[in-house]
Formats: C-alpha cells, structure tokens, sequence
C-alpha cells in the first residue's frame, strides 16, 4: 500500500473518496484557497488516512489582502491539524496565457515560507522549470530544508541545485509516456522521492479516459523500479519511508 504525496481530494466527490482510500495507506491531501482548506480539514477529522495541507494555489488571481490575512490566520488556528503548507508555488502556467507581473506571488510565496518556517512544517510547491530557481533562492534565504516539489519539471542545473539541498520530488502517472519525466527520474535519487497522482488532474497514454485515482502510483513505481534497477518491492518500500520520514507520519 502507497502513500499518494500529493491530491486534491477536496475536488472528488464525496461518495468517491471512500473507494479512493481504499487503495492507499495515506494521501497528502492539499489545498487551493480557505474553502478548500476547510473541506481538506473536514476530510482529515472524517478519514484517518487523509493527512491535510493546507495553503494557496498560485495558478489563480491573488487573494485580496484582507482575504490572504484571513487565510494565514486560519492556518495559524489549524496548524496542528495539518501535516505541511501547501500547495503554494508560482503561477507558471498561468504567466503562459497571459502577461503579468509575478512578483506579488514571490512575495506571496515568501510569506508562505516564512510561515512554514515558523510553524515548523514542510512546503509543498508548485513550481516548475525557471520558477524553481527563484523557490530555491527563498528557500535558501530563509534557510528551508523541507521542501517537496510536486510534479517536477525543470532543467539540468536546477535538478542538480535541488539534489544538493536535500529537496524531495514527486513522480506523477505521466512517467510512463513522458520522457522528460524518465529522465528525471534517472537523474534523481530515489532517497528524495515521492510518487503522487495530482488527481483529479487527468492523464494521457494507458490513463486515457480514466479517472485519476491512487492505483495508478503503481503503475509509476513500475516505470521507477525498472530505471533504479529495483525490483518493485524495494522501490515501494524506499518511496513509503521517504514519505512516512518527510511527512513526519
């Protein structure tokens, strides 16, 4: 049994979670904004397997400012009830479609640090490609080591960055079509590694048409085992602790 390091378990409906539960020990289940923290809190008092994260997706208009106090306060509240902050990151996507300025969701994003700092807890980040330098810099500044960068994507000299200072990684279904992820997943080690589904966010090849659901992470350990040249057993049972450890579970 896996622990899926990364969902949003909010976003399913609420006769389909007890089912996806059952295919796993535990799920770092993360949060988008205040009303998705709150049903992640209430998921987490419901099910003993859902271990809560709660925080700020940077792929939406920020908050207002009066709206992000309310938010950090009740973070405050809630901290005992939550394993890490997070999602929280820059907006990458986002900045794709449209021009803007994205130094508010920097500093954003450093307050979060700030906070994981100071409550003790780890960081779950969205971040990818050229944002990952500017999240290694914040963290670096403010001297956070427990950072997990979920579905990862970036260059050479970034992923040799992140190696150096102990950050964790997360493998996503798409490993098994996507050759960038194989790639990373070679240049990774497999001490710092996680696999997750970032459901309900949907997936292409063997996925195609099928809910993302936490089976599917056996499929990724599959694509994992075969590049470390582990059997399945022991990449399962490597990525198991590597989250139990980092999640404090």
């Amino acid at each position: 049994m896996l622990i899926d390091a990364h969902i949003h378990l909010e976003q399913y409906n609420d006769e389909e979670i007890p089912l996806l539960l059952e295919e796993v020990d535990a799920v770092i289940a993360v949060s988008m904004q205040l009303s998705s923290c709150e049903r992640t809190l209430r998921l987490s008092n419901s099910y003993q397997q859902v271990k809560a994260a709660f925080g700020f997706h940077p792929e939406q208009p920020l908050l207002s400012p009066s709206d992000e106090a309310a938010l950090f306060d009740w973070i405050r509240t809630y901290q005992d009830e939550m394993v890490a902050i997070g999602e929280v990151g820059l907006p990458y996507y986002l900045r794709q479609e449209q021009a803007m300025d994205d130094r508010p969701y920097v500093a954003l994003l450093e307050r979060f640090v700030v906070l994981a700092k100071e409550l003790d807890k780890p960081i779950v980040l969205h971040a990818v490609y050229e944002d990952a330098s500017v999240v290694c810099d914040l963290l670096e500044k403010h001297q956070m080591s427990q950072a997990h960068f979920h579905w990862f994507k970036g260059d050479e000299a970034v992923v040799k960055r992140m190696i150096e200072r102990g950050y964790f990684i997360s493998i996503t279904p798409d490993c098994l079509y996507e050759e960038e992820i194989q790639q990373l997943i070679h240049a990774y080690p497999i001490e710092r590694m996680m696999v997750e589904t970032d459901g309900p966010w949907t997936f292409e090849g063997p996925f195609t048409n099928k809910r993302t659901s936490p089976w599917m992470m056996h499929s990724t350990l599959e694509v994992i085992a075969s590049i470390k040249g582990l059997s399945i057993q022991e990449a399962a049972k490597i990525i198991t602790q590597n989250t139990k450890a980092f999640y404090r579970l």
